[in-house]
């Protein structure tokens, strides 16, 4: 079983972020599931949300301790929160920031810790500082968990019924992290 944890802010589509990592490893014909952990926070307060991903069905729903994978999707958490409780020396990271790797201080193997300006990616081409679809991409491009084409149908299948232009700025954004 691969087990996610997602640290963010209220408001920066981070639970949309889990259903879109969960909804694309189905798509690869595996077990998932997503779910949010916050109370009566704000928006702009730290939330995580959390995903498993397995060949077999999936029983356990507790929060997740141990992470295979951490997604920060705003850096300036890696000052005030604990991202790498329970991570091991295998757990991957993929980090939302505009620093260099060297530049980024977090107690992981440097081959396991990946960088994205989903920031960036996400005003330029959808508008809004909402990076869940730009960290769609890159968890198809630095892991094994799923493929660009299920993350975009992915995509397709979250946001039907919105806007065919805000499906497209959504798609181009995942293409954009895969091939950056």
């Amino acid at each position: 079983m691969k087990e996610i944890r997602i640290h963010g802010r209220g408001g920066q589509g981070v639970v949309t972020a889990a259903e879109l990592i969960a909804i694309s490893a189905f798509y690869e014909g595996k077990m998932s599931q997503a779910f949010p952990h916050f109370g009566v926070e704000r928006t702009g307060a730290p939330i995580e949300s959390f995903v498993r991903i397995d060949k077999h069905f999936i029983r356990t729903r507790e929060q997740v301790q141990n992470p295979d994978l951490l997604i920060i999707q705003d850096a300036t958490l890696l000052e005030t929160t604990d991202v790498t409780k329970g991570a091991n020396e295998n757990t991957i990271a993929i980090i939302n920031t505009s620093l260099n790797r060297s530049e980024i201080d977090i107690n992981l193997p440097d081959e396991n810790v990946f960088v994205i300006n989903a920031t960036k990616i996400a005003l330029d081409v959808i508008g809004k500082n909402i990076v869940n679809t730009v960290i769609l991409g890159s968890i198809a491009k630095d892991t094994d968990l799923f493929s660009l084409a299920s993350a975009k149908k992915a995509v397709k299948q979250k946001f039907e019924g919105k806007d065919k232009s805000i499906i497209d700025k959504n798609i181009k954004a995942v293409e954009l992290a895969f091939n950056s």
